[in-house]
């Protein structure tokens, strides 16, 4: 091995990286490695830029797909001030604080993404490789291969994979995690993003992690499947309870439910994000709970009689193309304030019909809301939010908003081809 790369994730989830040779580890691992924070998006201004990227050695993983002779391995990295202090525009940190949160109520927080994606011919030319659909093999999927490749890495890297197939959409695909604590599963999934480039790159075909791809077709989610343990015990589990949650689990989903419409904005980041946000499509629109309906917000998996452990709550509105460190805070964060409101949060009854093909004056009768319908209705929702600049922290909270304003506007000012194609002809 020749070489290590440090990996950090800027504001909005890019990975970030240098690189140094084996010799400069022992010296990174005891000061740091400096870098100028004033490039990095979401971090420092100029005046304040110096920061230091500190390797984890517990993540430390040699990557697969480089050449075996001078191997190339991988450390994420906790981002700290020239002092040693952590610096709180970090999103690992961010994560980390949270975290301390729960654990000093006695929780753990545990996740278990699904994330789908996409495989293209190229990025200029996104044509499906296939027109599968959901569950189908080949010749129908045609990525059958890439998917079984990208799988065997993520393994040498250490990362549980639980399965994986063909999603509903053509060229849509979906790989599932095995449940694990959530700093671990947001550096994991940070690994995944680029495995699935990297092998289709290396096959000569482009994937990504749009939400909303193809017009017509589903987008691609990333479910959070997710719950709370104290030791070894599953506190969203309770066996008197039809559906087995504990009161520590309808609480945990009351705080959610309530909180949703501010954190949607971190949750789902993007423009696009939001094309995926309408019904018709199997993604959630509307702030609902359901025990088997995979249209609502939130449902409850069923899980086998005797697997405790398994019980959990499956949040439905996320996509792939977020920060995961930050996704998983502001999601623990409104559940910890469920449980801990000094008035505790009522639970809405469970939703037992299409919401969606409701009337909107019977949504509004039931106290049913929508989730945003656009980026600018997510930035409103947000910006006002304590419970958003709580667990982001003000540096990140004041410049993730600046920097989805700025995305906004831009969005709001584009000349788009459906205006084109719509209005040219006739105006």
């Amino acid at each position: 091995m020749k070489f290590i790369r440090l990996w950090f994730t800027d504001i909005l989830g890019f990975l970030k990286n240098v690189a140094i040779t084996i010799e400069e580890l022992e010296e990174a691992l005891q000061e740091g490695v400096g870098f100028d924070g004033s490039s990095i998006e979401g971090f420092t201004r100029s005046e304040e830029s110096d920061m230091i990227a500190l390797p984890d050695p517990n993540t430390f993983a040699i990557l697969p797909w480089r050449p075996k002779e001078n191997a190339v391995a991988r450390m994420f990295c906790d981002i700290v001030k020239p002092g040693g202090e952590p610096f709180d525009g970090d999103p690992r940190y961010i994560l980390k604080k949270n975290l301390q949160a729960a654990a000093k109520l006695g929780y753990n927080f545990y996740v278990g993404p699904e994330l789908e994606h996409f495989y293209f011919k190229s990025s200029e030319d996104p044509k499906p490789l296939d027109a599968g659909g959901y569950f189908d093999l080949t010749p129908l999927d045609l990525a059958t291969d890439l998917r079984r490749e990208t799988i065997l890495a993520m393994e040498e890297l250490g990362v549980g994979v639980e399965f994986s197939h063909h999603e509903a959409a053509p060229s849509q695909h979906e790989i599932d995690f095995r449940y694990t604590d959530a700093l671990t599963m947001a550096d994991s999934l940070m690994t995944y993003r680029l495995v699935v480039k990297e092998i289709a790159m290396k096959n000569g075909v482009y994937a990504t992690f749009m939400p909303k791809p193809l017009a017509g077709e589903n987008g691609s989610g990333m479910h959070v499947n997710m719950s709370l343990f104290k030791g070894d015990r599953n506190a969203f589990f309770d066996a008197k309870d039809p559906a087995h949650l504990s009161g520590v689990a309808k609480q945990f989903l009351a705080g959610i439910l309530k909180h949703v419409r501010e954190f949607t904005v971190v949750t789902n980041q993007w423009v696009n994000s939001y094309k995926r946000l309408t019904p018709g499509y199997e993604a959630p629109v509307y702030v609902t709970w359901a025990l088997t309906n995979r249209a609502d917000l939130v449902r409850i998996p069923r899980s086998k009689p005797g697997k405790e452990e398994a019980c959990r709550i499956e949040l439905r509105s996320p996509d792939p193309a977020c920060n995961p460190y930050l996704v998983f805070s502001v999601i623990l964060a409104a559940g910890l304030e469920g449980l801990t409101s000094e008035k505790p949060l009522r639970l809405p009854p469970a939703a037992e019909t299409n919401v969606a093909g409701l009337s909107e004056e019977e949504r509004r009768r039931l106290g049913i809301q929508a989730l945003p319908r656009d980026l600018g209705e997510a930035i409103e929702a947000a910006q006002d939010s304590q419970l958003l600049r709580r667990s982001l922290g003000d540096h990140s909270f004041d410049s993730f908003l600046r920097n989805k304003w700025i995305e906004w506007e831009r969005y709001c000012s584009a000349v788009t081809d459906f205006e084109l194609k719509t209005y040219l002809p006739l105006l």
